[in-house]
Formats: structure tokens, C-alpha cells, sequence
């Protein structure tokens, strides 16, 4: 067996789960490489804000030495939530965070990642290595295989490569399934400015209408940015049968505006005047429960081991993931004992999670009977950006 202060640990993909469990594993000594498909950290934009829960990503940001460089970014006044009416844009319901309230305070997605890329040792991440797949060697080590042809075998290695992990079906035979429900994504700079009375509407955290199994959200970022989804039940490729070209940013604004048509212009804001295009993001989900029978040398956490719809809890969990496993890495004295303790309370967990965000989703969005706007009976969780 081996001994997990000498393991060759590789986790794959440099998401916030993968880069947490390779942090503590740093504060702790023991080496650790990241391999990322990306080629840079700024290669693409990185989503929108997060809502930090303070007993599951707040807690692996303690652990990983980072809590204080998160509360310089975190924007604790993001926790306002508006419930507004889509044909008038009433406001129906309005929850503001109290005075020193910080349960689950925003950040974005971009400024979260960084802090913790800052905190690792340089050359932690190898960027631009892309796993194309994992090979048990059946005496408890495991053979990554690169896009280019080359292999390197490591004593464990963690799937943490999101939705279509390279990593899972060395484990898995499970993918994820389409949910029903399309996300557009969409955004406005310079709200303050150039769209005050829009900035108003939405406040200072998310704004949500909902009516008929369609939703517009929208979201304060950080910079004076908004990010906003517009969200309905179709097909997975209703673009196609719509006859649109998504690169073609003025047709598919026609559609969206008809899609939502007797909305309040208010709320419509958003559609007509986004800068950029919009871009396409249908849900996915794994099955639920997604197990797998126990391999020595390969675990999964994240997406990659429980993709569930984006409402607020799989960033927080995945960081969660990251932070048990490399606590039971750097306290367990075997390898494998680590990553079954690990496994034994994760799989639970993220099932039943999924489970709540399985009924979330149908909540927010009927698959049957169309949804009469109205107040809903509590706050939804916020959305997150995968």
C-alpha cells in the first residue's frame, strides 16, 4: 500500500474543487500536480458570482488558509434577493440581508479561482495538458494519457474535470443527461451608468421573474457588471429548429424578445441592450444517485462526480470535495483508506444534493403546467455559473 505523504497525486482540471484539495494538500507538504486543458487562466471568462455557504465553501476556504483574502473580495450585500412580477415588474418579494450577515456572500467566479491559483506554489498547474483518459494498472496506480499521445502514472489521481470529465469513465459508465431547460447567458457593463434605472431593478444581488415555465435572471457582478440568463423549457437544440445562427446576435435577441413577449419592458431591458452576443448554455445533469464501485488510485469530485443543475450548491460542493479528500490524504496513513473514507461521505451527500437541485430546478421550471407569475413560497438558490 502507499503511503500518502510519498503519493504522486495528479488532479485534473483547474476548476475551484481541483485547485482547493491541491492547496491543502500543499499547506500540508505533500506534492501535487495540476493538469489543465486550458492554456491560460485568462483564456476564457470564467462565469458569474458565486453565493459562498458558510458550512460548505466558506468552511474550505478556512481550511485552505484563504478566508481572509475571500472576505476582501466578497460582496456580502449580493445576498439581496427581488421576486419582481414579469408583466408588470412588480416587486413581489424582497429579501435584504441583515446587518453583519455573511452566510452566503457573492464573489465572482473569476476572483475565486484566482485567490486560490495565487496561493499555489508556481508550476502547480501544467496548462495547456489536456487527459484524454485514465488507465487503472490494477496494483492501485493509475496511467493518465494526454492529448498528445504521452502517459504518466501517478498514485492517485482526481477527476476534477467538470461535466464531460476525461477521467469518469475510467470509473463510470454514468454521462449527463439533458435537463429540459436551456440557459441563454447574456450581460451589460457599466450598469451605474449606462443602465441606472435597469441597475435599480435589479439591486444589489439577483433579480428573478418567472411565468409559464420561462425565467429571466439577473445577476450583480462585480465591476458594474450584470449577467443575465433567460430561461425556458425546449429541446436540446431549439436553435435548429428555430432556424437560428447563435453568432447571429440580433436574430437570436428577436427570438428571446418574442419567447418573451407581454413581459414588462422593464424586465426586457436586458434582451434589447446586452453587450456582446448570447451565449448558449443548456442544463445537463448525471443520474441521481451517480455511484461507482471503489478502484484504488482514482476518485472523481465536482461536476465530474455529481453534476447537478446550477443553483447554488455545486461550486460550494465542490470545494467541499476538495477540501475532505485531501484532509483524509494528509490524516489517513494509507492511500486508499483516504480515498474510501472520502468516497463513503461524498457519494451520500452529493445525492441527495442533487436530488434537492433535481426538484429546484422543476420548481422554478414546470415540466407540465405552466407557472403563474407570483411570489414563490421562498428564495430560490442563487444561480451559478458552470
Amino acid at each position: 500500500m502507499n503511503s500518502a505523504r510519498d503519493t504522486r497525486v495528479a488532479v485534473v482540471g483547474a476548476g475551484l474543487g481541483g485547485l482547493t484539495c491541491a492547496r491543502i494538500l500543499q499547506i500540508h507538504g505533500r506534492p501535487v500536480t495540476v493538469f489543465e486543458r486550458e492554456a491560460s487562466p485568462e483564456v476564457r471568462a470564467q462565469g458569474g458570482s458565486l453565493d459562498m455557504h458558510a458550512d460548505t465553501g466558506q468552511a474550505a476556504l478556512h481550511t485552505a488558509g484563504l478566508f481572509d483574502r475571500f472576505r476582501a473580495l466578497a460582496r456580502p450585500e449580493g445576498q439581496e434577493w427581488r421576486t419582481l412580477d414579469p408583466a408588470t415588474a412588480a416587486l413581489l418579494q424582497h429579501e435584504l440581508p441583515a446587518d453583519g450577515d455573511e452566510d452566503r456572500p457573492e464573489i465572482d467566479r473569476g476572483q475565486l479561482r484566482g485567490l486560490i491559483l495565487e496561493s499555489l506554489t508556481a508550476g502547480t498547474v501544467r496548462w495547456d495538458r489536456a487527459v484524454s483518459g485514465v488507465t487503472p494498472l490494477g496494483d492501485g496506480t493509475c496511467r493518465l494519457h494526454f492529448g498528445d499521445g504521452t502517459t504518466e502514472d501517478f498514485d492517485l489521481v482526481i477527476g476534477a474535470d467538470g461535466a464531460w470529465s476525461r477521467v469518469r469513465p475510467a470509473l463510470s459508465d454514468a454521462t449527463p443527461d439533458y435537463t429540459g431547460v436551456t440557459f441563454v447567458e447574456m450581460g451589460i457593463d457599466d450598469v451605474e451608468v449606462r443602465h441606472a434605472d435597469f441597475a435599480r431593478l435589479v439591486g444589489n444581488g439577483t433579480m428573478v421573474a418567472l411565468a409559464g415555465g420561462k425565467a429571466l435572471f439577473a445577476q450583480r457582478n462585480s465591476n458594474g457588471h450584470i449577467r443575465g440568463y433567460a430561461a425556458f423549457r425546449a429541446p436540446q437544440d431549439w436553435q435548429v429548429t428555430a432556424g437560428l445562427d447563435l453568432d447571429d446576435t440580433e436574430a437570436v435577441r428577436t427570438h428571446l424578445l418574442k419567447t418573451f413577449d407581454g413581459w414588462d419592458e422593464r424586465l426586457l431591458h436586458l434582451l434589447r441592450y446586452n453587450d456582446g452576443g448570447f451565449i448558449n448554455r443548456p442544463l445537463f445533469a448525471l443520474p441521481v444517485p451517480h455511484t461507482w464501485e471503489h478502484v484504488p488510485g482514482i476518485t472523481l469530485l465536482g461536476d465530474a462526480a455529481h453534476l447537478m443543475p446550477p443553483l447554488g450548491l455545486g461550486a460550494n460542493l465542490a470545494m467541499l470535495d476538495g477540501t475532505e479528500l485531501a484532509t483524509a490524504l494528509v490524516t489517513e496513513p494509507d492511500v486508499d483508506d483516504a480515498v474510501r473514507a472520502y468516497e463513503s461521505i461524498m457519494l451520500p451527500r452529493s445525492a441527495e444534493a442533487a436530488r434537492q437541485c433535481a426538484q429546484g430546478l422543476e420548481n422554478l421550471m414546470p415540466p407540465d403546467e405552466p407557472r403563474a407569475g407570483g411570489a414563490t413560497d421562498s428564495r430560490q438558490p442563487a444561480l451559478q455559473q458552470r
